[in-house]
C-alpha cells in the first residue's frame, strides 16, 4: 500500500535555501563565538546540510526534547531526553528545529539555554508554522513559512518513518490524524 502525499518542497528548493541561510548565519554572527543546537530527531539533516553551508565554525551539539501530558494541553511537562554537553555561557546560541509550531519545546528550551547564560539566543527553522504559535517564540532564520498540513521528508517524520525522503511533503490526513 502507498501512502498518499504531495510533493510541497523540492529538494532543489531547499538546497537552494539552505545555502541562502547558511549564508545570513555566517553574516549576522562574523567572527564571534557560536553554539548550533540541533533538536533531535527532525532537524539532524537540516543541521549537517546547514552547518556544511556556513563559512563560519561554530561548535555544535544535539538535545532531545520529550513532553509528557496529554497531547493538546497548553500545560505539558517537557523533559530533555538528551541534554547538551557544550557550555553555552556568554556564547551565541542558534537552535536548529525541524519545525517550530506551536512553539512550546521551543520555548521551553531556549528559557533553560537563557538560564544557562547564553549571550544571545536565536532560532533557525526548516519549517516555521507561525499561524500555530501559541508561545512567544520568533523565527530568526526561517526555512520555509507553511500556514498547514502535515509535513513528512527531510528528517521530519510520521511514526518514525519517511525521515529518509529528499524533499518536504505532505501527508494525507488519514495517516497524519492529530500529528504535527
Amino acid at each position: 500500500m502507498t501512502t498518499p502525499m504531495q510533493l510541497i518542497i523540492s529538494q532543489e528548493a531547499i538546497s537552494q535555501r539552505i545555502q541562502e541561510l547558511g549564508a545570513s548565519i555566517s553574516e549576522e554572527y562574523g567572527q564571534e563565538p557560536l553554539v548550533m543546537v540541533c533538536v533531535l530527531k527532525g532537524a539532524f539533516i537540516f543541521f549537517a546540510d546547514l552547518v556544511r553551508a556556513l563559512r563560519i565554525e561554530p561548535e555544535v551539539d544535539f538535545v532531545r526534547l520529550a513532553s509528557y501530558g496529554a497531547q493538546t494541553s497548553r500545560k505539558e511537562r517537557i523533559l530533555f531526553t538528551k541534554d547538551m554537553e557544550v557550555c553555552v555561557h556568554g556564547k551565541h546560541v542558534l537552535v536548529v528545529d525541524d519545525i517550530v509550531d506551536t512553539g512550546h519545546s521551543a520555548q521551553y528550551l531556549l528559557n533553560v539555554l537563557r538560564m544557562r547564560g547564553a549571550k544571545s539566543l536565536r532560532v533557525c527553522a526548516l519549517i516555521d508554522k507561525q499561524e500555530r504559535r501559541e508561545g512567544d517564540v520568533v523565527v530568526d532564520f526561517s526555512g520555509f513559512v507553511l500556514s498547514e498540513g502535515f509535513v513528512i521528508g527531510y528528517g521530519l517524520d510520521f511514526a518514525e518513518r519517511y525521515r529518509n525522503l529528499p524533499a518536504v511533503y505532505t501527508l494525507n490526513a488519514d495517516h497524519s490524524a492529530g500529528k504535527k
